[in-house]
């Protein structure tokens, strides 16, 4: 196997970047970002510690983060599995990423900056959806933004209905689970109550 192992191989691999690719990254949330960021209900979250990487899925009714200002955006925590694996990385390296996806748009944006975990009371209770309120908010500091091209969305057909899969030809969270545990968790039973579950702890 040949590797690349130096900045100077890439540069001489792949060139120099057109300006398109340059003009479009700014260092705060202008008008036209600000359109794209408040129609995406879906965010990938990427955040660093010490145990390495890690990418994590974030979603809500609406706009997935708040923008407060062009160079400040919160984000609720909304119920989940009580990891935390993004959380416990903020609060020992501030460093994020974002990467926002919009349905039926070949156009994601990308937001780089640094991050903290507020509890402020009235924060969170911006944040109530039906009664509850998120545990905390993630309010990020933004140092870079910029969209990315739709090249990888067309290639996927991500939007594309007729390339959507059935999930009955999948492994199910519950045989993944009943398998990992040695069926101590999981299984049919936990598929069956996953709907009413996730009804009860959306928010």
């Amino acid at each position: 196997m040949t590797l690349v192992t130096s900045e100077s191989d890439l540069e001489a691999l792949y060139g120099t970047a057109n300006l398109a690719s340059t003009a479009k990254e700014i260092d705060h949330v202008c008008e036209h970002y600000a359109r794209l960021i408040e129609a995406s209900p879906f965010v990938a979250v990427a955040t660093s510690g010490p145990e390495g990487l890690d990418c994590s899925p974030r979603g809500d009714r609406g706009p997935v983060v708040r923008i407060d200002t062009p160079r400040r955006l919160t984000m609720p925590d909304r119920r989940g599995n009580n990891r935390i694996d993004t959380l416990r990385n903020i609060v020992r390296d501030p460093r994020i990423a974002l990467l926002f996806l919009i349905p039926g748009s070949g156009t994601t944006v990308r937001v780089n900056g640094r991050a903290a975990v507020s509890v402020d009371p009235q924060l969170i209770a911006s944040f109530e959806v039906e009664g509850q309120r998120p545990r905390s908010v993630i309010v990020i500091d933004v140092e870079r933004v910029y969209f990315q091209c739709a090249r990888a969305i067309v290639r996927s057909r991500i939007w594309d209905g007729a390339t959507h899969l059935d999930p009955a030809t999948l492994p199910t969270p519950g045989d993944i689970l009943a398998t990992l545990s040695e069926e101590r968790v999981g299984g049919a039973a936990y598929d069956a109550e996953w709907p009413e579950r996730a009804r009860k702890t959306l928010w």
